[in-house]
């Protein structure tokens, strides 16, 4: 995906570090990861730290995506799209 993409990691704003965005020609995807945390956490955090305000002129599809890691397991144990 990065030779085909746009791929952003750790994108500094204003309110803090986006985990990972990528960008394709339809849609830009906005990835939120939480270690130990929900998926809804980190949905939450994309809002509340606005780390979609960029693309709010863009015409392609902006997509939120939050994951929640577990330590334990070291595997994915939730995620959400919006």
């Amino acid at each position: 995906m990065i030779s085909t993409y746009a791929v952003t990691v750790e994108q500094p704003q204003s309110q803090g570090r986006v985990d990972c965005i990528v960008e394709t020609p339809k849609y830009v995807y906005i990835f939120e990861f939480k270690l130990d945390g929900t998926a809804s956490e980190a949905l939450r955090q994309i809002e509340e730290r606005g780390y979609a305000r960029p693309y709010a002129s863009d015409s392609r599809t902006v997509l939120r995506i939050g994951a929640g890691f577990s330590s334990a397991t070291g595997t994915i144990e939730d995620w959400k799209a919006e």
